[in-house]
C-alpha cells in the first residue's frame, strides 16, 4: 500500500448554525482545498448519519459536490453512527492507499439542532437494538448512564472524577475558537455548591448535565492524498499511518463483561500495529467523549493506563494539556461539540494541526504521534486512528 498524508484541512463552527446541510458540509472542504493549494480531487466521502431523518435530504453527496463544483469527481455518503467519521476517513485512506485514486476529500457534517433536544436524543437512540432496547425506550444517555453506574462500583470511578473531565475538556475549548461551549465551568460550580442541583441536574443518574455532550451542528474536512501529491503542496508532512475498526456485541447487556469496551480496545491495537508504533509513542490524543465517563474509559482499553486506573492519571493531571498526555485539547465532544457525521473528522482536524505545531493557545509541546478514538453506538462500532509528523 501507498504511504497517505493529511495535506488539507477545514473545519466550521459547531453549535447552531442557519445554513444547509450541504453548505456545512461543503464549507469546510474549501477551507481544506485552499489549506492545501490544490483545486481538485478524484473523490469526496460525506459522512453524515442523520440528514434523510433530521433534515429531510437524501443524496448529500451529489448535492455537496455540484455545491464545490467538484464534478465529476465520485461522491457517495458514509454512514456509521457517531463513528461515521472516522469511518469515511478509512474508506479514504484505502482508496489512496490503493493506488486508485491520489486525492480524496473526507467531509462531514450534521445539522441536529433543526430539531429540538428530545427528538434530537430519540433520533441518536435508533443506534440501539430495535427490537431488545430501542422499542423500551433505551437512549444513548440511560446506556451510559447504567455503564457509568457499574464502572463506579468496580473501580472507584466518582462524581468528582467525572465533574474532573468536564471541566478539563470544557475549559480547553475556550482556547478553540470552533468549538460549541465557550462557558468557564469549574469543580465547585458545578458539584459543590448549593445551585449545583438546580444548574447540573442528572440527566441519566449518575449522570449529570455537565457529563453530556451539547447537541451540534457543524463540519470537518480533511484532505488525503498520496506522498507524491503530499509532497507538492508544501505543507507539514503528517502521515495517516494507521487505522483500526472493531465491533462488538451490539445489546451492551448481552456483553460477557459490562464494564469492557472491546471494540475500542480491538480497534485501537490494529491501528497501533499499522502505524508502528504503540500507546506509549502518543502525544496527544482525542478521544470519544460523549459522556465524561468514555474518556476515562477509553483511555484504558486504547492502552495508555491500566484497567481501572484511568481516573486516577486524571487525578494527577496527566491528562492536561501541558501533562504526560494530554486528551482532548480541542474541548472534545464535550466542549467542541458533537455534531455526530462530523466528529470523527474533527477530532483527526485537532490532530492534524497539533503535529503541524499550529494549534495556537492550546498547542501541545512537539508532538509526533497522534491518536483518535471514534466511537460509534455504545461501543459497538468503533474506527481509531493514529498520525505521524514526519518533517
Amino acid at each position: 500500500m501507498r504511504d497517505v498524508y493529511a495535506v488539507g484541512i477545514g473545519i466550521t463552527s459547531f453549535g447552531r448554525l442557519e445554513y444547509p446541510l450541504s453548505e456545512i458540509a461543503a464549507y469546510p472542504v474549501m477551507m481544506a482545498l485552499r489549506d492545501s493549494g490544490l483545486r481538485e480531487v478524484d473523490q469526496l466521502y460525506v459522512a453524515n448519519m442523520g440528514s434523510g431523518r433530521v433534515n429531510h435530504q437524501t443524496g448529500l453527496a451529489s448535492a455537496v459536490v455540484d455545491t464545490l463544483s467538484l464534478t465529476p469527481a465520485g461522491a457517495e455518503v458514509i454512514e456509521n453512527g457517531p463513528a461515521s467519521g472516522a469511518s469515511a476517513l478509512k474508506q479514504g485512506f484505502f482508496a489512496v492507499a490503493s493506488g486508485v485514486h491520489d486525492v480524496v476529500a473526507v467531509t462531514g457534517a450534521e445539522r441536529m439542532r433543526e430539531v429540538n433536544n428530545l427528538e434530537a436524543t430519540e433520533f441518536v437512540a435508533t443506534l440501539t437494538h430495535p427490537i431488545a432496547e430501542s422499542i423500551y425506550g433505551v437512549t444513548l444517555p440511560s446506556l451510559a448512564g447504567m455503564f457509568t453506574r457499574a464502572y463506579m462500583e468496580k473501580y472507584g470511578v466518582t462524581s468528582r472524577h467525572l465533574a474532573m473531565v468536564a471541566v478539563k475538556n470544557q475549559n480547553n475549548a475556550l482556547l478553540n475558537e470552533f468549538a460549541h461551549l465557550h462557558q468557564e465551568i469549574s469543580i465547585e460550580g458545578i458539584l459543590d455548591s448549593p445551585e449545583s442541583m438546580t444548574n447540573n441536574p442528572f440527566v441519566a443518574d449518575p449522570l449529570r448535565f455537565f457529563d453530556c455532550c451539547p447537541v451540534s451542528d457543524g463540519g470537518a474536512c480533511v484532505i488525503l492524498a498520496s506522498r507524491e501529491v503530499a509532497e507538492k503542496t508544501g505543507r507539514p508532512l503528517v502521515r495517516l499511518a494507521g487505522v483500526g475498526q472493531a465491533t462488538d456485541t451490539h445489546c451492551v447487556h448481552e456483553r460477557e463483561e459490562p464494564t469492557d469496551l472491546l471494540a475500542v480496545r480491538r480497534a485501537a491495537k490494529a491501528a497501533f500495529q499499522m502505524a508502528g508504533v504503540g500507546p506509549s509513542d502518543v502525544d496527544v490524543a482525542e478521544l470519544h467523549d460523549a459522556f465524561t465517563i468514555l474518556e476515562i474509559v477509553e483511555s484504558e482499553e486504547a492502552g495508555f493506563f491500566k484497567k481501572g486506573e484511568g481516573h486516577l492519571a486524571l487525578e494527577r493531571g496527566e491528562t492536561q494539556r501541558d501533562g504526560r498526555l494530554p486528551i482532548n485539547v480541542s474541548g472534545g465532544l464535550k466542549g467542541r461539540g458533537h455534531p455526530v457525521g462530523a466528529t470523527g473528522i474533527a477530532q483527526a482536524h485537532e490532530i492534524v494541526l497539533e503535529l503541524r505545531g499550529e494549534a495556537g493557545e492550546r498547542q501541545v509541546e512537539d508532538p509526533k504521534v497522534g491518536f483518535t478514538c471514534n466511537f460509534g453506538g455504545f461501543g459497538n462500532n468503533v474506527v481509531c486512528l493514529v498520525f505521524r509528523r514526519e518533517n
